[in-house]
């Protein structure tokens, strides 16, 4: 059935309103029609299985059907990414709305390509992010959408605080440590896996090391990636896809419920 975003504020009645780009596709991309279903996923975790009631010239009406909520990451996973050259971050704001992470935190390193002009280039930025991240979880169904931050540099991020309860930075130093043995010992101090974690990946080139040493002062632990060097979209993507397993519970994703909590409103 076919795909499509609204956000919490715009789904949340009986009948929903589907126009600008989404409508745009359904009519004249997709030919939708009146009587045919379609799935709304609003990217907080609700799915509704919907039918077209009316279609206008740049507008649809929807009837939900069905309501279903996905429960949010157990543990939710941040990727730290130095903005590599060209589209090569929409690729990996693609991947990581795939691969499930929760958050992408775009990072303007001494190293990055990216050069901000006008004060409000970070935000169109972070709108044409969000658009990618959007189409992405159309295509695989997630009910979850990334929080894409505005571009910073990695102090200003440091200096923020509070972070992850398990931070990692992909590293090629000799004797970082392999992501699951960090695990292993995390749940070896603490009886239990970690309930957030980020994951620092470097730009072309990697991170410079004066940024490597604020970022292991800011507490993260170099893991090994392997003993070949990985384009900068590469590491992301293995970063995700072993840190995403790792935290997976045997449960995980198993069962939607039918309904959002009983404080559904927040």
């Amino acid at each position: 059935m076919p795909r499509f975003y609204l956000p919490p504020g715009q789904s949340g009645g009986e009948t929903l309103l589907l126009d600008g780009r989404e409508a745009h596709h359904a009519l004249q991309v997709l030919r939708l029609r009146p009587g045919e279903g379609v799935t709304i996923l609003d990217g907080r975790g609700a799915r509704l299985e919907c039918e077209i009631a009316a279609c206008g010239r740049d507008h649809l009406r929807l009837r939900v059907n069905e309501r279903h909520w996905e429960p949010a990451p157990a543990a939710p996973l941040t990727l730290l990414q130095g903005i590599p050259k060209g589209k090569t971050f929409e690729f990996i704001i693609q991947k990581a709305a795939e691969l499930g992470a929760s958050r992408v935190v775009p990072l303007l390193t001494d190293r990055v390509a990216l050069r901000l002009g006008e004060e409000d280039d970070g935000a169109r930025k972070r709108d044409k992010w969000e658009a990618v991240a959007v189409e992405a979880i159309k295509q695989c169904g997630s009910c979850w959408l990334p929080e894409i931050l505005a571009p910073q540099r990695p102090a200003d991020y440091l200096a923020r605080g509070p972070r992850a309860e398990l931070s990692l930075l992909a590293s090629l130093q000799a004797g970082s440590a392999h992501p699951r043995l960090t695990f292993t010992e995390f749940r070896a101090a603490h009886g239990r896996p970690p309930q957030s974690v980020d994951v620092w990946v470097g730009p072309e080139g990697d991170f410079t090391p004066e940024e490597i040493t604020a970022i292991l002062a800011g507490g993260a632990r170099p893991i090994t990636l392997g003993n070949r060097v990985l384009r900068a979209e590469t590491a992301a993507c293995y970063c995700l896809s072993v840190l995403g397993y790792e935290l997976a519970a045997p449960s995980a994703g198993s069962a939607l419920e039918t309904a959002p909590p009983s404080a559904a409103g927040g």
